[in-house]
Parts: structure tokens; sequence; C-alpha cells
């Protein structure tokens, strides 16, 4: 006689991966992305791409300012950061990260003062309450031939980030759904996917140029195609048994309705705004660029925390708890409540609009200011 067991005993467990750490892999992805959108603009002399590289520049320096943030709140106990520096392991890509993340925030900010240098020198010869922290900002001078060079280590850097973010999860042999090549790949393609619907959201708040809103959407497509791609290379490896790792990824999941019910959720989320960036790439920036955030950051709390909630051992899924506190919903939260934060002053207080070409003639001169 044959016998079965059916294992019915369940575990209800806090995460290890917290969402500070989404929200991390999130922001980080969305930054590195868009600093490389920028650079054409900016670094090779594209003069008719600037308006889309300056919002390219302003999504980069927010969000790689609030994703460091959001990865030490992560740490359960961050003041020992520093032992990345002074134990550091050559074959641990996060200790390899703990070098990338500050060299990328570094040279990201450095490119971005270059950029707006000129126009802090200017404004720092007008006659108002606060010229002297203008001048102060731009050292003295005017001269930012040494942007592209700036933007050309931001560039690396940024490369290195998607590199590190994408291999530091996928070689966790013991989370089969983590551990598959393809899934850097599905990082860096979802990090342009969200950086691109951060930049019409803005485009609509901030420009509201048409032109240019069809241009970004067009250029989603492109990457929710890419997006898509990857996606069905995955699911026919998985199904082929080509790729035993993506097999095994496809199997600790295929059987549960929840999982079901997330990939027509996904597929709907590259669905939409695919569709509506080809039928009418004006007028829809507010429904494509929203839909991709929200497509880029799903992406991530699936894998995080429902890769977590699938068990090592055992049949069924883990209860993984959301808490609702500072490492949970809060921090979820109030990591977005700074990235606006620092989306207005960045809107405010720097002249992010004459962000040009380095070198470029500065014009007439501004009429004085009285403030």
């Amino acid at each position: 006689m044959d016998v079965q067991v059916h294992e019915l005993v369940g575990a209800v467990h806090e995460a290890a991966w917290l969402p500070w750490a989404v929200q991390y892999f999130f922001l980080i992805a969305i930054s590195a992305t868009a600093l490389l959108m920028a650079l054409p603009g900016f670094a090779f002399g594209r003069a008719e791409a600037l308006p889309r590289a300056r919002l390219a520049l302003m999504t980069a320096v927010t969000t790689g300012i609030t994703a460091p943030i959001a990865l030490l709140a992560d740490l359960h106990q961050p003041a020992r950061f520093w032992e990345f520096f002074v134990y550091t392991h050559t074959s641990s890509w996060m200790a390899w990260g703990a070098w990338i993340v500050p060299s990328y925030v570094v040279f990201t900010l450095g490119f971005a003062w270059a950029l707006h240098r000129p126009a802090f020198f200017a404004m720092g010869q007008e006659n108002w309450r606060f010229a002297w922290l203008f001048r102060w900002l731009s050292l003295g001078g005017p001269s930012n031939g040494f942007a592209p060079l700036l933007g050309g280590l931001a560039g690396v850097a940024a490369l290195g980030i998607l590199t590190y973010t994408g291999v530091e999860v996928m070689v966790v042999r013991a989370r089969p759904l983590w551990n598959t090549p393809l899934l850097p790949l599905q990082f860096a393609a979802t990090g342009f996917v969200g950086a691109l619907g951060v930049m019409l959201v803005l485009e609509r708040m901030l420009s509201r140029d048409g032109a240019l809103e069809a241009a970004l959407n067009r250029r989603l497509v492109v990457a929710l195609c890419v997006v898509a791609s990857l996606g069905a290379i995955w699911l026919t490896v998985a199904k082929s048994g080509l790729s035993p790792a993506h097999s095994q990824a496809l199997a600790s999941v295929a059987g549960f309705t929840i999982w079901q019910e997330i990939a027509f959720w996904g597929a709907a989320a590259i669905a939409v705004p695919l569709l509506l960036g080809l039928i009418a790439p004006r007028h829809t920036g507010w429904a494509t660029g929203l839909i991709a955030i929200h497509a880029a950051w799903m992406f991530r709390w699936t894998v995080f925390m429902g890769g977590q909630a699938v068990p090592k051992v055992g049949s069924g899924l883990y209860d993984a708890l959301l808490p609702t506190g500072v490492a949970g919903l809060m921090g979820v939260i109030g990591t977005f409540g700074l990235w606006v934060f620092l989306l207005v002053v960045y809107t405010t207080f720097l002249p992010w609009t004459e962000a040009g070409l380095p070198e470029r003639s500065h014009g007439a001169p501004r009429p004085a200011r009285s403030v």
C-alpha cells in the first residue's frame, strides 16, 4: 500500500530582508539607470537630449541620495557599516558594494555639481540675499570642462551598481527564486522602466512638453519590451529544463495560486503602459509613468519578500509578516517621503533648468535680484 505524507505544519516568521531592502534595490536601480540616460545629453554633448537629460539627472541625484539611507536602515546594526571597509572580503559581493555605492554617490553628486557650476557662479554675482551661498557653491568660478570626466566615472560606477546588486542576490543558492542567472538582467531592465516612469511623472509635473512626453514613452516601450522578453526567456528556459536553476525556481512557486495571480498582475503592469505608450504616447504620461514605477517596485517586492515566503524545505508557503513599524510599512512610506522632500529641494533651490553642456556660453547676464 502506498503511503502519502502531507506536511501540514507551517511557520510564521519575520522576513530576514526587510522592506528597507526593497526600497534600496528599487531606488538605487532607478538612480543608476537614470544616470546612464543622463550621460548622452550632458557628457557626450548632445544638445537635443538636454530636456530629457535634466529630468534624468534630477532622478539620479534624488534617488541616489535616498537609496543608501534605506540601505543603512536595512542593516540591523548600521553603526557597524565601517566594518565593510576594515574587514573587506574580496569574495563577497556585499563587500564590493560597500565600495561601489559611496563611489557612485560621490561621482554622481560631483557630476551634478559640475553641470550646475556655471549657474551657481552667475547667481553668485547677482545682488540678492543668498548670493554668498552660490559663490561658495561655485567655488569661485564657472568652468565645468571636467564634467564629462566625472560623468564617465559616475557611469562606470552606475554599471558597477547594476552588476553588484543583481549578482549579490543571484548568488544566494538557498533561495531558488533568486539563484537564477537572468536575475541581474531583470533587475537592470526593470530599473530602466522605473527610471523612465519617474521621469514621465516629473515631466508631467514640471515641463508639460508633449514632444518630451512622447519621447519618454517611446523609450519606456522599448524598456518594457526588454522586460517582457527576459520574462519570456526565463519561463521558456525554466519549462524546457535547459537550466536546472530556472526549472527549480519555477517549480518552487508554480503550484501556488497566489503566485499565478502575481504573474498575471506583473504581465498586466507591463502590457498596459506598453500599449498606452504605443497607441497614445502623448497625454498618457501620468498613467504610463505611475504604472511603470509600480511595475519596477512590484518586481523587487515579489523577488525579495515573496522569495522569502517560499520555504527552503517542506511544502506550502511561509507566512512572512510585514511589520507596521519603522522596519516595515512606515519605513516604506518614510523612504518615499524623503525622496519627495529631496525632489522639492532640488526643484526649488537648484537652477536645474539651466544645466547644460560643459563649457557652454553663459549668455546674457541675469537681471539683478533684490530679495
